[in-house]
């Protein structure tokens, strides 16, 4: 088996048929990392994962993890189990268990800590598990004929243990550029379920005196907040949740990095990891090819402030995990109690004092020196164009195939860049756009309460994107409900063009000219099944939007978060964190979002943090001209690519047509249409079929549980 595989965890039934599950996982390779670091408690050295037990000794979780932390504790019957970037020590795990006599007790607790694992529980004789309300850790289920329901974090790991094949109905959607909820969680496996954002996935025992086992239950852990928060009081919240985050992932770090791209949302990063105290802090910028591109000036001054001394660092409140946060609201720190300057103090570091030692994390007490900073300048000619070595996607096995696939190779220079430094942890400002910016969806809400105001900034806003006056009134007066938006959803024709109203439940999807009938009815076909049973993740369609482009936005991260593994560097957005989009999306839509401001609320939320100077920046830059250039660069490998094509193959797609735009990159047709999306189903199928070995493998074939832990209260 390719080697793409390298990080997942499973959930099994206490069985022994869940037991011979177990023994047919596939065996990830070594990442060089000591295994016994992933666990809290005693373990046996040896293996390639931790395996926690059920109380009849059998296979509970058995995680191989490359990068992240496993941590557990045992309570008598009941048992809960972290998954995440940061060792969570066993004090904490007992104060969360203590008195969690049902799920929203936990979930209560839980909520206090930054929102960045997977939580596998045991309660009363119930397992219940579930990812992130960012979605970016997810679950998915499936149906094993002798175990019956087990669970992953990977839907190929499940897959391949219940033989499913491949849906062309889920493939024929992952060629559009954005899937709207609900469609984003079909999977392309068949058999193979994912558990929405924000929904637990609940796996009963047995009834008292027989056999059968229901079946897996959804439930609803997470509600947004309502956006009653004033500006200054949400970005204190923000700045906090933003804080503890960071920390959650580089804190006690000796050498870390971060993606300095020099917008707002990666400054922003680099001086909260600079107020971790890390020894080293290599920063790098990809310099652009557009001679008129500001980005890297602006990175050049965050260097240049971020070292000089005199710069007051953030400051988080002093308060334990378990402590209730001030009026209700969850705690940003995360329970690391920090120091004045925002550092954590020795008492709070107690996570980090519970790992073993670690070359890349330091054995004494906490730094007060700034760190060593570096910064490295990727010149432009060194980046690839978009499209470059496609056959490099060979090398991860994403949950689906991912828009963001053509920039592969460029992602993989700047992280192997990173790498190279020395860095343990690897900082990017994803997700900072689709929180921060505000689209113009949310007017829709701002309308049903304060319709002058709501219109006030609407004018703004039109100004700046050419809006006619009348087809933005009648946008602003529809009101289609959900379900029927969803059903029209997708169309014959082009993307809608600059001076369009957005203000609907999402954007409508374009069918490409190079699909084939079979794709478009298998897609249409999608999008009306979905319609009817469809409901908005909120019945205000500005917040729906909201958290959905959030989520699609994790969905993708996990393309440079497999690249990363690849590679041997661990890549983190901390943006995605749920207590950073709950902070974001508590604070009142006037004063999140405006069309004279550039993201206001991040830049109260970074005041104090980042030099005002920074703070001021107003524009972006953007990487078009590098996708068009590259169609044309490569047009020799996306010509081979569509040579012997899975994807027509599958009668998906026109290969010939393919074919022909391959020889004509500045085609009237690629500038109307997007062909990323096609590009990724094509390398992502090619990966697949290749996923698994043709005969079990030794490996396989031999039980996994090499290594065991319980700590036990």
């Amino acid at each position: 088996m390719p080697g793409h595989l390298r990080d997942y965890f499973v959930v099994l039934p206490d069985s022994a048929a869940g037991a011979a599950v177990a023994g047919r996982l596939p065996v990830r390779e070594s990442t060089g990392r000591s295994a016994a670091q992933e666990s809290t408690g005693p373990a046996a050295a040896g293996g390639d994962g931790l395996t926690v037990l059920h109380p009849s000794g059998r296979p509970w979780v058995v995680a191989r993890t490359a990068f992240r932390e496993v941590s557990h504790l045992r309570r008598g019957d009941d048992a809960l189990v972290l998954i995440g970037p940061d060792r969570v020590p066993e004090s904490v795990l007992a104060g969360l268990l203590e008195g969690a006599r049902d799920r929203a007790g936990l979930e209560r607790r839980l909520a206090r800590r930054p929102g960045l694992h997977h939580v596998i529980a045991r309660l009363s004789g119930q397992t219940w598990i579930r990812g992130t309300a960012s979605g970016l850790r997810r679950i998915y289920h499936a149906r094993h004929a002798e175990a019956g329901t087990i669970a992953s974090d990977r839907p190929a790991v499940l897959a391949r243990l219940i033989d499913a094949p491949l849906d062309d109905g889920a493939l024929a959607l992952r060629m559009l550029d954005f899937l709207p909820h609900p469609l984003s969680r079909r999977v392309v496996w068949r058999g193979v379920h994912e558990t929405g954002a924000g929904y637990g996935l609940a796996l009963p025992v047995a009834a008292p005196g027989t056999a059968a086992v229901p079946g897996p239950a959804e439930y609803r852990w997470w509600e947004p907040p309502a956006p009653e928060l004033p500006l200054a009081e949400g970005a204190r919240a923000l700045g906090e949740a933003i804080a503890a985050s960071v920390r959650a992932h580089v804190g006690g770090h000796d050498r870390i990095s971060c993606e300095l791209s020099g917008g707002l949302d990666s400054t922003a990063l680099t001086f909260a990891a600079r107020a971790t105290g890390p020894r080293r802090l290599s920063l790098l910028t990809v310099a652009a090819r557009d001679r008129y591109s500001e980005d890297e000036t602006w990175a050049r001054r965050a260097v240049e402030l971020a070292g000089q001394d005199d710069h007051p660092k953030q400051s988080a409140p002093n308060r334990h995990a378990d402590e209730p946060p001030a009026a209700g609201r969850s705690s940003a720190t995360g329970g690391r109690p920090a120091a004045a300057g925002g550092r954590p103090t020795a008492a709070g570091r107690s996570a980090a004092a519970d790992r073993p030692a670690d070359p890349g994390r330091p054995a004494g007490p906490e730094r007060d020196a700034d760190p060593d900073l570096e910064h490295r300048v990727i010149p432009a000619d060194d980046a690839p164009y978009f499209y470059a070595d496609l056959a490099s996607c060979a090398a991860e096995l994403n949950d689906e195939p991912l828009p963001v696939a053509p920039g592969r190779a460029r992602a993989e220079l700047l992280l192997g860049r990173a790498r190279a430094t020395g860095s343990r942890y690897h900082l990017t400002g994803y997700g900072g756009d689709e929180l921060f910016l505000g689209l113009p969806h949310a007017y829709q809400d701002l309308f049903h309460g304060n319709p002058f105001t709501a219109w006030n900034h609407l004018g703004g806003l039109r100004h700046q994107l050419g809006w006619p006056l009348l087809p933005t009134v009648k946008a602003l007066l529809n009101r289609s409900s959900f379900p029927r938006w969803l059903a029209g959803a997708v169309t014959a024709e082009a993307q809608p063009v600059a001076r369009t109203p957005l203000l609907s439940w999402g954007v409508r999807q374009s069918l490409r000219p190079w699909f084939t009938e079979l794709a478009n009815s298998l897609i249409i076909e999608e999008f009306r099944a979905a319609a009817e049973h469809a409901e908005p993740i909120d019945p205000w369609r500005g917040r729906h939007v909201d958290i959905d482009a959030v989520r699609m936005g994790a969905r993708h991260f996990q393309a440079m978060e497999d690249i990363g593994t690849t590679i041997g560097l661990p890549v983190a957005a901390p943006f995605y964190d749920d207590r950073v989009l709950e902070a974001t999306l508590a604070v009142r839509l006037p004063d999140r979002i405006s069309p004279w401001r550039y993201k206001p609320l991040l830049v109260e939320a970074m005041r104090g943090v980042v030099p005002d100077a920074l703070l001021a920046r107003t524009t972006k830059d953007h990487m078009s001209s590098d996708e068009h250039q590259g169609l044309r660069e490569h047009g020799p490998e996306l010509a081979e690519l569509w040579t012997g094509s899975r994807l027509a193959e599958r009668g998906l797609v026109d290969g010939r047509q393919l074919l022909r735009l391959a020889a004509e990159p500045f085609s009237p047709v690629l500038v109307e249409h997007s062909i990323s999306s096609t590009v990724a189903g094509e390398t992502w199928l090619r990966t697949a079929e290749n996923a698994w070995p043709t005969t079990p493998s030794r490996s396989d074939r031999t039980s996994p549980l090499t290594r065991t832990s319980e700590a036990i209260l």
